[in-house]
């Protein structure tokens, strides 16, 4: 069941689901659900989500929210973002309570991830 008030779904656009979920279950084990030619589900078994076919990208630039991921090893999952497709957008940067660095998946929409070590 739902919890009130809490964030429950996550959309994103993508034009190459394929590309998405290779992408994501590569760097953070998400699992997947196709539904049709035009959207694909997801779980990382905390959060649910899903990818709707479009060439629309979401970048923080243009206003649209930005998904942080928390990493206890900033350097080895920016490896795998390499390794997997992504490419970096902003390199690791420090700032109050930690570090992170900011990346584009396969599609071009934008995500950080941080640490506090």
């Amino acid at each position: 069941m739902p919890t009130d008030k809490k964030v429950d779904y996550i959309e994103l656009p993508a034009s190459d689901f394929s590309k998405q979920q290779a992408f994501f279950e590569t760097v953070f084990d998400w699992s997947f659900t196709g539904y049709g030619p035009e959207y694909h589900a997801f779980t990382d078994g905390k959060i649910d989500g899903g990818f709707y076919r479009s060439d629309a990208v979401s970048l923080a630039s243009q206003g649209s929210a930005l998904v942080i991921f928390y990493a206890n090893d900033l350097a080895a999952v920016e490896a795998q973002v390499r390794k997997a497709g992504g490419e970096i957008s902003t390199p690791v940067f420090k700032f109050p309570g930690g570090r992170r660095f900011h990346f584009t998946d396969p599609h071009g929409n934008e995500y950080a991830v941080w640490t506090d070590k």
